[in-house]
């Protein structure tokens, strides 16, 4: 526990291989990646220097792992058949890209079900999912973003996520990336030791604590239960630094990847003050038990 792996979202701007670069200014030993332009359907073709590149670039920098998130438009519980489709191809595209460069985890937002309710959308995603792992070998894993439940999105329960991954005959290649925002926007108050404690064990209960292999790391701008999805420095929402705390020195968690979504200017000082923030807090509980 002497470190942190933590690190942030970074931009591929420029090719995916500058991340590291950025990363490393940042101070990341982790880092979380889009494999293209989020807000589009298209996606530029990555090429065998685009994969030469990206994996000197990492072992140069020494970052790892690489976490990966997929497009914010692909909705796998989506009623509208020629959607799912489309979002079920663009969800294999990204699970191949990941292969391609090497990046074990795929993180994705379930879906939403809009209107259509949870135990169908449920449903859809589970299917989806199905289809893509057996469409897309190893050793890329889809990791299961818990939600904030903004309108009819579906993950923002446990109970949900347990669900979709009963159903999935794969088990060793989904796991969950569970985001401190979300769980506190969804109603699950992890501010006090007790309250971490209570949900951790909920989590393990329902889904298994093994399952978590990656975390989002962000504080709230709003309260408890309100089901909004904004994301605040760490210790300056409404989350507050005892979550943070728990979280960092929990030995259960030393080697899965803590990863900032917090905002951010183009030369990362909220990066590096959000990482010296949790690494502080590392050595308070390092100290306190000596």
């Amino acid at each position: 526990m002497s470190e942190l792996l933590a690190g942030a979202h970074m931009s591929i701007a420029g090719g995916v291989h500058r991340a590291f670069k950025r990363g490393q200014l940042a101070g990341c030993r982790t880092i979380q990646i889009f494999l293209k332009n989020s807000n589009q359907w298209k996606a530029k073709t990555l090429t065998d220097l685009d994969s030469a590149l990206f994996k000197d670039a990492q072992k140069q920098s020494g970052i790892q792992p690489v976490v990966a998130h997929d497009s914010y438009l692909i909705n796998l519980a989506s009623p509208d058949k020629s959607l799912w489709h489309k979002s079920l191809e663009a969800f294999i595209g990204e699970m191949k890209r990941a292969n391609f460069l090497g990046i074990p985890y795929l993180v994705m937002h379930p879906g939403a079900h809009v209107g259509t309710g949870i135990e169908v959308g449920i449903k859809r995603i589970s299917e989806a999912l199905k289809s893509a792992l057996e469409t897309v070998e190893p050793p890329v894993s889809v990791l299961l973003e818990n939600t904030a439940g903004q309108g009819s999105s579906i993950g923002h329960c446990f109970e949900h996520l347990a669900a979709i991954m009963e159903k999935i005959p794969y088990p060793d290649r989904v796991g969950v990336c569970l985001d401190t925002c979300h769980v506190f926007a969804a109603g699950y108050d992890i501010r006090t030791e007790e309250g971490y404690k209570s949900t951790m064990r909920n989590f393990d209960c329902l889904v298994g604590i093994k399952k978590i292999r990656a975390f989002h790391v962000n504080d709230s701008k709003k309260e408890l239960g309100s089901h909004v999805d904004r994301h605040a420095h760490i210790g300056q929402g409404c989350i507050g630094l005892e979550a943070f705390r728990c979280l960092v020195n929990d030995r259960r968690f030393a080697k899965v990847p803590k990863i900032l979504e917090t905002p951010k200017g183009p030369e990362l000082e909220e990066d590096i003050m959000n990482l010296a923030t949790l690494k502080s807090l590392l050595v308070k509980r390092a100290a306190d038990e000596r």
